[in-house]
């Protein structure tokens, strides 16, 4: 009799020992998914520290009288980077935006008519992306994978609609503010300041960004850093 319950002592403990291991790995399972869902949905603020490269991103809706001298500039250092296309400035401005891609650059999405997209509801930042990306095609036949919300105005609803299009949510580590900077020595010291493996530098097509790129990329190579794309940061 004191054998019999013994062995039922035993296979009780074992089966709340077993229902216990099973509560466990369900509660790290449960964990892990909330931890992967809330990592997809954030933006890229920089790509991979183990490499000293730094890309530049260019936001384009104006500036159209800078951009040749820029990829001028670009094109005699033998430097690609990323230029964020507006929708609306591409179905304008077709040359310029051909040029830019025949030089070799890559094409990201910065919505069409450069709107403060928090603002937007789900289907308005849907509208935003898709016909910024539907103009960029037509001109070039490139599908955009990359989008920069203008402004950097982002919230959950901007990054999920973007990411649940298929797009990475590019933002910027070091920005160097050239659009309310009349001397380019400022953007400079800006990005020599913040420069790290794997920065994204915000840039846009101005007098002063012109004045800066040679001094910036001078500085940056002295540094043993190469320019580059952000695709090119994030691998």
């Amino acid at each position: 009799m004191k054998t019999r319950i013994i062995l039922l002592s035993k296979k009780r403990l074992m089966f709340w020992l077993i229902l216990l291991i099973l509560a466990v790995i369900f509660i790290m399972s449960l964990q892990m998914i909330s931890i992967n869902t809330m990592n997809y949905y954030d933006p890229i603020y920089k790509g991979a520290a183990d490499e000293k490269e730094i890309a530049f991103a260019c936001n384009v809706v104006w500036g159209n009288e800078y951009l040749p001298e820029i990829l001028r500039i670009l094109k005699e250092n033998n430097i690609k980077i990323t230029f964020f296309i507006g929708g609306d400035w591409a179905s304008k401005y077709p040359e310029e935006l051909k040029a830019i891609y025949q030089d070799g650059h890559e094409l990201g999405n910065h919505g069409e008519n450069h709107k403060k997209q928090s603002q937007l509801n789900i289907e308005q930042n849907k509208r935003e992306i898709l016909k910024a990306e539907e103009s960029i095609e037509n001109v070039t036949g490139v599908k955009t994978t990359l989008f920069a919300p203008p402004y950097g105005d982002i919230n959950k609803t901007v990054v999920d609609t973007a990411e649940g299009l298929g797009y990475k949510v590019i933002m910027w580590s070091i920005d160097t503010i050239d659009w309310n900077t009349k001397d380019y020595a400022q953007i400079v010291e800006r990005v020599e300041n913040k420069q790290h493996n794997g920065a994204i530098v915000l840039m846009h097509p101005t007098e002063v960004t012109v004045k800066a790129l040679p001094e910036l990329i001078k500085s940056l190579k002295s540094k043993d850093y190469e320019i580059s794309s952000v695709s090119e940061v994030l691998d």
